[in-house]
């Protein structure tokens, strides 16, 4: 049965049980709802909660373990001829895997009575898999058929329990829960602590989650340090992955990639969001106010696929149209669309509402009595903006900035589509560089397996600009709270 059914299953459960806790609770007073500890719907929402949490803790624990039971049985079951390695084995179950989901259509659709002896015709399997877009190759061991059809076994008995285990604890619970509706039984109390439990679960997720992410991280980057010298990564210079063990990974090119379009993003960013911030706030009427404000922050809105294609089709050939060969300036400065300004000012144009609207907000949190006591020195607008409200403002558009950064530093796509692929230090903003998100990008790109220093350098990589990132942020969000602390 699938997950979609017992869903479905768990909400008419929960829906019953909680009419039935309902009226019990009302029935068990004479119908005298006064003398009841609690309102009658707590009492529903007592059965309820007992009816779908518990069950779906059950369910997110099983679908995280089920798959490892399941793919240690059948590894398990092979002979050791099969997997002599550990990349053999990570080869030969992405094999058992993609032949596992063939025969899961083919099951499906009746092509596949039985599972049992599925090698016994390979030329007919030839057929019935290719139908469903999966070529087999003529030396396929039978031993790997065996294996799915064991995988595909367990699957069908791990879906069937699942199902019993789930409905059988709902129901149980929701049986229970009716039995305990009754009019001195504490139903508020006990949702409540339902619900506390929920909220600190979400919590909860959010937090681990973001630990289990770095955790990936360091193990993968620890893999790579095993392989190669950390001391090449760090202060080599050059990167020149070639999948031949003598390859050259210093991050020292990316990086300067990276901080150099995030510094001409910024140098887009910051005057035109910050002008904005000042005029919106400062300026503006309310009616205008109320209009450019939302209009500004739509730029935030949209895909930065979007602002990729729009860097390669159409920012990146304007630019050659003035610099590149044959141009209007005369001169071969460019010679590709895809360059340090393109991918730049694209970028900064994403993060214009990203500091507009942190420093609008912060510029008008500054208390009025400030503007007031500058008017009443004889001070005019201009002068009470620069020389009031900016110092009085200026930790928290700091902040602002640093946010900022923190997200040009991290960009994938724009950079992807407009900056290039060459790792190299240059100065020249009309020549094309790569960045630490593009390299991610490319290392992970294709069927790679995670056994050589190529393709695990994306996770230090990735570690690397992780902790740049994280920095940033904090140092963003300490000086964001000394600044509310001191003018809240």
């Amino acid at each position: 049965m699938s997950i979609a059914i017992i869903l479905s299953c768990l909400v008419t459960i929960a829906i019953v049980g909680f009419v039935f806790a309902r009226q019990k609770a009302i029935k068990s007073v004479g119908g005298d709802k006064r003398k009841l500890h609690s309102l009658p719907q707590f009492y529903g929402l007592f059965a309820a909660y007992l009816a779908v949490f518990p069950a779906l803790v059950l369910i997110i624990l099983w679908l995280i373990l089920q798959p490892l039971y399941v793919n240690y049985s059948v590894i398990s079951s092979l002979p050791e001829s099969v997997i002599p390695d550990t990349a053999t084995q990570n080869l030969v179950m992405s094999e058992i895997d993609r032949l596992y989901g063939g025969l899961k259509v083919l099951v499906a659709s009746g092509a596949i009575d039985t599972i049992e002896n599925l090698s016994g015709n390979l030329q007919g399997l030839q057929d019935m898999f290719e139908g469903v877009g999966v070529k087999l190759a003529s030396s396929i061991d039978p031993v790997i058929f065996e294996a799915v059809a064991r995988k595909y076994s367990l699957e069908t008995k791990s879906a069937w329990i699942l199902t019993v285990l789930t409905l059988g604890l709902s129901l149980a619970l929701t049986v229970y829960a009716v039995q305990k509706a009754h009019g001195q039984f504490w139903a508020r109390n006990a949702v409540e602590r339902g619900t506390l439990i929920l909220l600190a679960t979400a919590a909860s997720i959010a937090i681990f989650t973001s630990i289990g992410i770095v955790l990936s991280m360091v193990f993968e980057a620890s893999r790579f340090f095993s392989m190669h010298p950390w001391t090449d990564f760090f202060f080599g210079s050059s990167w020149a992955p070639s999948f031949n063990r003598t390859s050259a990974l210093s991050i020292l090119p990316l990086l300067w990639g990276t901080l150099y379009i995030s510094f001409v993003a910024l140098l887009v960013a910051v005057p035109i969001g910050l002008f904005a911030a000042i005029y919106l706030s400062e300026y503006a009427s309310k009616s205008v106010r109320s209009i450019a404000k939302p209009l500004l922050e739509v730029l935030a809105g949209i895909p930065t696929i979007v602002y990729g294609l729009f860097a390669l089709i159409t920012f990146g050939p304007f630019l050659r149209s003035f610099f590149g060969d044959g141009g209007y300036l005369g001169v071969a400065w460019m010679g590709d669309s895809r360059s340090v300004l393109t991918a730049g000012v694209v970028m900064g144009m994403m993060l214009i509402p990203f500091v507009s609207s942190l420093s609008d907000d912060i510029i008008n949190a500054v208390p009025q009595a400030m503007r007031d006591g500058s008017y009443g020195l004889g001070a005019t607008q201009s002068e009470t903006v620069r020389n009031v409200i900016l110092p009085a403002a200026l930790p928290g558009i700091i902040g602002a900035i640093l946010l900022a950064a923190s997200r040009a530093i991290g960009e994938t796509m724009i950079v992807v589509m407009g900056a290039g692929a060459i790792a190299r230090y240059s100065g020249n903003p009309l020549e094309a560089l790569t960045t630490i998100t593009t390299r991610i990008v490319s290392q992970l790109t294709g069927d790679l397996e995670f056994d050589s220093p190529e393709t695990l350098v994306a996770f230090a990589l990735g570690l690397t600009l992780f902790v740049i990132t994280l920095g940033l942020n904090v140092l963003a969000l300490y000086i964001v709270r000394k600044y509310r602390e001191q003018y809240e």
